[in-house]
């Protein structure tokens, strides 16, 4: 079965997907069935965190309804194991021609990342199905409106910095969805909280 199609456009129709990084599985866990039941129902858990693949398998068990991807994806091998554990979107912090053949021939969606227009274009001819600017606290929202004003094709995601506080300006850069982690995760039991905050910013 292929979800490459829907999860693309259920991460710009919900315009978050909450990054949940953490020390240990079980906090990933915890914080992303929070932001969940918050109503930030699209989730990727880097494979930075230990054990991030059974967090991502067990959070997809129970929130059958939730779409759940993989991030730091820097390999075909790495895609492949995502995939099985139910990652549904895959995204990277640079771009892997082999992360984004993997994640197509097995039905993913994947996200790679960029920084200059070159990298946005490559990015375009590689096949993504959005494209991740990381860090986007290296610049201002102006910079995705500068881009989409040559490239207005490309799907920009911005990521790292992101928060309630500067969502709204970077949607209406142009951006298609943000990536937001530290903000959600930084304190878990917070976390429901910076959701609602998040929801209301983006709504």
């Amino acid at each position: 079965m292929s979800w490459r199609w829907d999860a693309s456009a259920r991460i710009a129709q919900r315009k978050v997907v909450a990054i949940v990084r953490a020390q240990e599985a079980a906090v990933a866990e915890t914080v992303g069935d929070v932001v969940i039941e918050a109503g930030l129902d699209v989730l990727e858990v880097p494979l930075t965190t230990p054990d991030a693949l059974g967090a991502i398998e067990r959070l997809s068990r129970r929130h059958p309804g939730a779409l759940i991807g993989a991030g730091t994806v820097l390999d075909a091998a790495s895609a492949r194991l995502a995939i099985l554990a139910g990652a549904r979107f895959l995204v990277s912090p640079s771009l892997h021609a082999d992360v984004l053949a993997t994640g197509h021939r097995y039905g993913a969606a994947v996200l790679p990342g960029v920084q200059t227009p070159t990298e946005v274009v490559q990015a375009l001819e590689a096949g993504a199905d959005l494209i991740k600017l990381f860090p986007a606290d290296e610049h201002t929202p102006g910079y995705v409106k500068a881009i989409r004003a040559a490239l207005p094709q490309a799907p920009i995601v911005p990521t790292g910095g992101v928060d309630a506080s500067n969502a709204r300006a970077w949607l209406d850069a142009g951006a298609v969805a943000l990536g937001v982690g530290g903000t959600l995760t930084r304190d878990p039991a917070q976390a429901g909280a910076r959701a609602a905050e998040l929801l209301a910013a983006v709504g």
